[in-house]
C-alpha cells in the first residue's frame, strides 16, 4: 500500500486521468497507474550525497536549521538536482552548507534504509579553500574531534553510520 505524502497524487502527469493503485507484479510494490493512458507513476527514490572530511584533525558537521532533526548535526550534504553529477553535487553542497571548497578523494559508502525513500552516496573529502560558514539551512558548524562528536545529537541514523564509516577509516591512516 502506497502511503505518507506519495499518497496524495491522484492525476496523471500526462493526461490528467485519475491514479489508482494497482499491483503489476505480485514481487513489486503497489504502483500508482492511470485509469485513462496506463502510464506507470514510479515512487523513485531521492538521491542525496555528501562529503566528510577533517578539519585540523577533526570531522566538521553542521547543525540544522530545517527541519527534519532541527538542531541536529549531520555532515554537509542535500539531495542531488536532475541531470547533476554525484560529485559536484557532493562539491557544491559543502560549500553552500559550510562555505568550504573540498577535494574529493574517494567513495566512503552507499546508504540506505528500509522504509526510507532516501539513497545516499557520501565521499571522502579534503579542504581546499574556503571559510567555515553556515547559509540559511544551519545554524552552526563545528569541528569535532573523535571523542567530542554529539553521538546523541546526530540528525540521523546515516548520520552516525558515516562518521563511524570515517573514523574506522581514517584511524587506519
Amino acid at each position: 500500500m502506497i502511503r505518507g505524502r506519495e499518497s496524495a497524487y491522484r492525476f496523471c502527469p500526462g493526461c490528467g486521468g485519475t491514479l489508482e493503485q494497482r499491483t503489476l507484479r505480485s514481487n513489486e510494490p503497489p504502483r500508482l497507474v492511470c485509469q485513462v493512458c496506463g502510464f506507470i507513476f514510479f515512487l523513485d527514490p531521492k538521491v542525496a550525497t555528501g562529503a566528510v572530511f577533517s578539519v585540523n584533525g577533526g570531522v566538521l558537521l553542521v547543525q540544522r536549521a530545517i527541519e527534519p532533526s532541527y538542531g541536529k548535526w549531520v555532515f554537509p550534504g542535500g539531495y542531488v538536482d536532475r541531470g547533476e553529477a554525484l560529485e559536484a553535487a557532493a562539491i557544491r553542497e559543502v560549500k553552500e552548507e559550510c562555505g568550504l571548497d573540498v577535494r574529493l578523494t574517494r567513495l566512503l559508502g552507499v546508504y540506505s534504509t528500509p522504509g526510507n525513500p532516501v539513497i545516499l552516496i557520501v565521499y571522502v573529502g579534503e579542504v581546499a579553500g574556503g571559510t567555515i560558514q553556515v547559509d540559511e539551512e544551519g545554524l552552526d558548524a563545528r569541528v569535532f574531534s573523535s571523542s567530542e562528536i554529539p553521538w546523541d545529537q546526530l540528525a540521523f541514523p546515516s548520520t552516525s553510520e558515516v562518521i563511524r564509516d570515517f573514523l574506522t577509516l581514517t584511524s587506519r591512516g
